[in-house]
C-alpha cells in the first residue's frame, strides 16, 4: 500500500503555503486536488501557486487542459493514482492537495464511475418542481446532495442539474457515480490532514482574497471565457461565472465583486461540511495563524502514520522469519 500525504481544507485557509512546508520536509512531490487548476490561462481564479510559491517543488495536474474542454471526476482520479504511481516509484512521497471534496474522495476509496439506469419518476418530479418553484431552488438541492457537482453545474442547466441530483439520490455516493462503486478502506496508507479556521475569520480571509485577484487580473481572465469559452465548464466556476451578468450590461462591476465573495464563502461552507461529513480528516485549527507549534503537530502526525505502516511492514516481516 503506498503512503500518501493528502491536505484538505475550505478555499482561503491556507493550504498552499502548507504544502509546501510538508513538501519540504518530507521529501514530496505535489499533485492539485482541485477541478479548476487543470486549465490553462486561469491562474488567478484558480488561485494557482506562483513560480515563487511553489520554490522548486514539482507540481502535478496543473495546466494540462485548455479552458474548452470538459474534465471528469473519473478522468481526474485515473492522473491522480497514475501520479501517485509514478511519484512512489521515484522514491518521493506524493502530496495530494486540494478542495474539492468529491474529487480527493474519489482518488482515496478508488470509485469506480459507471453508469446505472435512473429514475423516470425521480426525473419528472424534479423536473415539476423546477417549474413550480425555480431553477434555482432545484440548484439548491442540489447543493444539498452533492456540492461538488453543484460547483461545475449552472443553476439553468436543468437537465445537468436533475441528472446529477439522480445519480446522487440513488447512489448515496455522488455526482457521475453508481451504488457499490467504493473501496470501504482507503487504498493507501493516508496521512488525512484538514485545516480548518473560525467561519468569521475565514470569510474575511476570502473577501480580502478576491479584492486581490481583482487587483492582479481577475477581471481579465472573466472576460477571457466570456469572450472566448462562455459555455465551457471553465466557465461556469466561481470567480468567473459571477461576471458575465456584468459583461452583458446587467449588473455593474461592484455587484459581480461581491457575488463573487459571496458564492465563495457558501462554496466554503459545502466544502467543510462535505469534509467533515465524508472523510475521517485530522483536523487542525489555524484560527489564530499557521503557528510553528501547530506546524509541529502536523508533522509529528504525518512521522506517526508513517511510521506506524513502516512498524507494521517489519513485524510482518519478523513473523514471517519465525
Amino acid at each position: 500500500m503506498n503512503n500518501l500525504i493528502t491536505l484538505i481544507g475550505p478555499t482561503a485557509v491556507g493550504k498552499t503555503s502548507l504544502s509546501i512546508e510538508i513538501a519540504q520536509k518530507f521529501n514530496c512531490e505535489i499533485i492539485s486536488g482541485d477541478s479548476m487548476q487543470i486549465y490553462k490561462n486561469l491562474d488567478i481564479g484558480t488561485a494557482k501557486v506562483s513560480k515563487e510559491e511553489a520554490k522548486g517543488i514539482p507540481h502535478h495536474l496543473i495546466d494540462i487542459r485548455d479552458p474548452s474542454d470538459n474534465y471528469s471526476v473519473a478522468e481526474f482520479k485515473n492522473a491522480v493514482q497514475k501520479s501517485i504511481s509514478t511519484i512512489t516509484y521515484s522514491k518521493k512521497l506524493p502530496l495530494l492537495v486540494g478542495g474539492t471534496g468529491l474529487y480527493i474522495q474519489s482518488v482515496l476509496y478508488g470509485y469506480n464511475f459507471t453508469q446505472d439506469h435512473g429514475s423516470t419518476e425521480l426525473r419528472e418530479k424534479l423536473a415539476a418542481f423546477a417549474e413550480k418553484y425555480g431553477n434555482y431552488s432545484l440548484h439548491e438541492k442540489l447543493n444539498a446532495v452533492d456540492a461538488s457537482a453543484a460547483q461545475n453545474i449552472h443553476p439553468n442547466n436543468v437537465q445537468r442539474v436533475i441528472r446529477a441530483i439522480e445519480r446522487a439520490t440513488l447512489s448515496n455516493i455522488g455526482y457521475n457515480e453508481s451504488s457499490n462503486s467504493r473501496s470501504e478502506d482507503m487504498l493507501y496508507n493516508c496521512s488525512l490532514i484538514g485545516l480548518t479556521m473560525d467561519r468569521e475569520i475565514l470569510y474575511s480571509r476570502i473577501n480580502q482574497r478576491v479584492d486581490i485577484m481583482v487587483e492582479k487580473g481577475l477581471f481579465e481572465e472573466a472576460r477571457y471565457l466570456f469572450e472566448n469559452y462562455p459555455d465551457s465548464q471553465a466557465a461556469k466556476a466561481i470567480g468567473y461565472k459571477e461576471f458575465f451578468p456584468y459583461f452583458n450590461n446587467d449588473i455593474d462591476r461592484t455587484t459581480a465583486i461581491e457575488l463573487v465573495k459571496k458564492n465563495s464563502r457558501n462554496y466554503a461552507k459545502r466544502q467543510m461540511t462535505w469534509f467533515r461529513n465524508k472523510m475521517p480528516v485530522e483536523w487542525f485549527d489555524v484560527s489564530q495563524g499557521l503557528s510553528n507549534e501547530i506546524k509541529e503537530q502536523i508533522f509529528n502526525f504525518i512521522e506517526g502514520k508513517m511510521s506506524i505502516k513502516s512498524n507494521l511492514n517489519n513485524r510482518d516481516i519478523e513473523e514471517d522469519k519465525l
